[in-house]
């Protein structure tokens, strides 16, 4: 082909022209030849590449393929042999001026190692797309990955592109060179580092998954993880805000994450009702034989007052003042009256945890804690068991001739 490459000089020649005006007029005839057959060319295989990508996809019954041409895959490869054709034709068009053919060379040496990274960001998008589609991979930081992927990818383009314009020796140097300023670029780079470090410590550890219900009160995010990639973790609120998290940030700092509680068998229920200090009392036989009425204690009471019953008259005990030997207490019996309904309602999980347990006494109040875990997780239903608990719990607390605390409403001693 190099034969060719005055095929326009002699011609100039022959009208005349001087020879440094035949060789630019020459090379220029021979760049615009060039430039339209690289065009068609690069027009043509896109074409082509296009039609056969589209009747594979048709054809398959998987998306990857599909996902290879959304994210252009086969367009960035149809770019390989119209540079292929530029390289091979700079000889041809600057052969006499050698200055000009190695800026060429060198730029679209270049544009072929931009050409090579734009096909592997693609593909590393397919795949991160495709991986989506999997139920074994949609809940992992893929975007995380796929970013540190591409950061090794451009730093060894880049590497590659000085390599190019400086060569071998010279670039050794430079980076020689490079190494004393890593201080300066760990400085600069910091959050991109710590978020590399993050994102790996975050997938080895299984820290945070996608679609994991995580509360970060440094942040005010709480609500579901719908994104991980390198520098930041988004969240989408439960009143539909983004929260964007620096990845980092989930290794430094103390955050919940509900997994667990999702994975498990149940969802806590731990609330409490402050019961009047005034109103607790022993029960007398008359007090006893009012509860008895109320179904699910019934055998409780039976049973507890045959056992003080015998105990009492086994010790000899004087019954005339109430507080001698053993008694039954209004808030004893309402404990073991929130117990039992609890082990009987439908909704809530007998295999874990169940109790009714006094905290200690504050100054408004006998804490009475419900402690249990509901077998339906959701939040709607979880409300509404926890609801549906405690208006039950709330409204049989007089029938113990028990009281709520409340604060009074005439505050006018507190403007004293």
């Amino acid at each position: 082909m190099i034969k060719y490459a005055h095929f326009f000089y002699d011609h100039f020649r022959d009208l005349g022209l001087t020879a440094i005006t035949s060789k630019y007029l020459n090379m220029t005839v021979l760049l615009i030849l060039v430039a339209l057959f690289i065009f068609l060319i690069d027009v043509l295989v896109r074409k082509v590449l296009r039609l056969i990508s589209a009747r594979i996809a048709s054809r398959t019954k998987s998306n990857f393929d599909d996902l290879l041409i959304s994210n252009r895959v086969p367009r960035n490869v149809a770019h390989i042999p119209a540079l292929y054709i530029a390289l091979k034709s700079i000889p041809i068009v600057f052969k006499d001026f050698n200055n000009l053919h190695l800026l060429f060379q060198k730029s679209i040496q270049i544009a072929g190692i931009i050409l090579g990274l734009w096909i592997a960001r693609s593909l590393l998008n397919t795949l991160k797309n495709y991986f989506k589609t999997l139920p074994r991979f949609r809940d992992k930081p893929i975007d995380s990955y796929i970013q540190v992927f591409m950061i090794f990818a451009w730093f060894f383009g880049v590497v590659m592109a000085l390599g190019v314009i400086v060569g071998g020796d010279s670039l050794w140097k430079f980076l020689t060179g490079f190494g004393a300023a890593t201080a300066i670029i760990l400085l600069i780079f910091k959050d991109t580092i710590l978020g590399f470090v993050a994102s790996i410590q975050v997938s080895i550890n299984d820290m945070v998954r996608i679609g994991d219900w995580i509360t970060f009160e440094k942040f005010g995010a709480d609500g579901d993880v719908i994104e991980i990639n390198l520098a930041t973790v988004k969240v989408q609120n439960f009143d539909n805000t983004i929260t964007t998290i620096p990845t980092y940030a989930l290794i430094s700092d103390s955050f919940k994450n509900w997994r667990g509680m999702t994975n498990s068998d149940g969802r806590r229920i731990k609330r409490h009702m402050l019961i009047k200090q005034t109103s607790i009392k022993y029960l007398n036989e008359e007090d006893i034989e009012r509860l008895k009425n109320i179904e699910i204690i019934s055998t409780y009471l039976n049973t507890m007052q045959d056992k003080i019953n015998n105990f009492n008259q086994s010790h000899t005990i004087d019954k005339s003042v109430l507080i001698n030997g053993r008694n039954l207490t209004n808030i004893g019996v309402f404990r073991k009256f929130i117990q039992t309904y609890l082990q009987q309602h439908s909704a809530i999980n007998n295999n874990m945890l169940l109790m009714a347990r006094q905290l200690q006494p504050t100054a408004q109040g006998i804490p009475l804690e419900i402690y249990c875990f509901s077998k339906d997780k959701r939040w709607e239903s979880y409300e509404y068991v926890m609801s549906d608990l405690f208006d039950h719990f709330l409204a049989a607390v007089p029938y113990f001739d028990l009281e709520l605390f409340e604060l009074p409403n005439d505050t006018s001693f507190l403007k004293s």
